[in-house]
């Protein structure tokens, strides 16, 4: 990479614009956070000059060391010959505008939810009393962290059955001053028997065995743990709305993301009403369900998540 990177006095920008051109010529994935080469090279860019991730464009003129532009084309080399995603690479990521801690123990942050969070989950909650908080499969801790962090009243439990991510949240819990968070190891609700929540916020493994086997390298980083959930992605997603409305309030909501799993939930349970959440960029496999009609629907639901052993 270098040989061909012989320019003198290069600016920010020239960085920038040969880290994007580089990345697309040995065809990068981006799924992690950004979704294109010149975003990643942006942050990476910034990441290696020790500059904040919002730098204001007008630098984007100013020239660079010798020294800062090796630091920069190495890390555009580890990316390129890794294909580890960015935000390992830099440690961290940004999620609801916050910044988070992110390595190999949980995904990283990048689910649309952020949105939801910034917006106090309306019109969904519908200005209904929220007390206490569940985010299940909270890996990094980032929906449960950022929603506590724009609701301060709020009790927030963030639960996931695995030690390694559980520790990375506990890292992002303190980074962030997250002090009405607790965190609890759980496989799905059996570690949280008798608790009950008036907002149940989760984010479960929804890749499915083919599309997990077939995943760029990019995301091999990841634990697959938090990918993979069966022949249809919906593993997780049928025990959790099989069992939610033990954990819910009488007015409680349960808002999951299934991602590409969507079709697959509607064929299964036409009759459940799902209210699917429309973004800033579109539909994004996300529903929102009252505890009402997960106990109306009950049965159909435990016989499904019952064949799922």
């Amino acid at each position: 990479m270098t040989a061909d990177a012989t320019f003198e006095q290069v600016s920010i920008i020239d960085l920038i614009r040969y880290g994007g051109s580089r990345f697309g010529e040995a065809g990068l994935t981006f799924g992690h956070s950004y979704d294109n080469a010149l975003d990643e090279a942006t942050q990476l860019v910034l990441h290696a000059l020790h500059l904040p991730h919002d730098l204001s464009p007008v630098y984007g003129a100013s020239r660079v060391t010798a020294t800062e532009k090796q630091k920069v084309l190495a890390l555009f080399q580890r990316r390129i010959d890794e294909r580890v995603p960015a935000a390992y690479l830099t440690g961290e990521t940004w999620f609801a505008g916050l910044s988070f801690k992110s390595d190999s123990r949980a995904l990283v942050p990048r689910s649309p939810i952020a949105e939801l969070i910034q917006s106090g989950f309306e019109p969904w909650l519908g200005g209904r009393e929220v007390e206490r908080v569940l985010d299940l499969c909270t890996g990094s801790g980032c929906i449960a962290i950022a929603t506590a962090h724009y609701h301060p009243n709020w009790d927030v439990i963030g639960a996931d059955i695995d030690d390694d991510a559980l520790a990375l949240a506990e890292e992002n819990k303190a980074r962030l001053h997250a002090d009405n968070v607790t965190l609890r190891k759980s496989d799905l609700f059996a570690g949280l028997q008798g608790e009950v929540f008036d907002l149940i916020v989760t984010n479960p493994p929804y890749v499915t065995d083919a599309e997990t086997d077939a995943l760029p390298r990019e995301y091999s980083y990841e634990p697959e743990l938090g990918l993979r959930a069966g022949h249809d992605g919906l593993d997780l997603a049928l025990k959790i709305l099989r069992d939610a409305p033990d954990h819910l309030s009488e007015e409680g909501l349960l808002i999951c993301e299934v991602g590409e799993a969507e079709q697959a939930l509607v064929s299964l349970l036409p009759e459940l009403p799902l209210a699917w959440v429309e973004f800033k960029v579109g539909q994004m496999g996300i529903f929102v369900v009252e505890r009402a009609d997960l106990v109306e629907h009950h049965e159909r639901i435990k016989e499904l998540a019952a064949a799922r052993g």
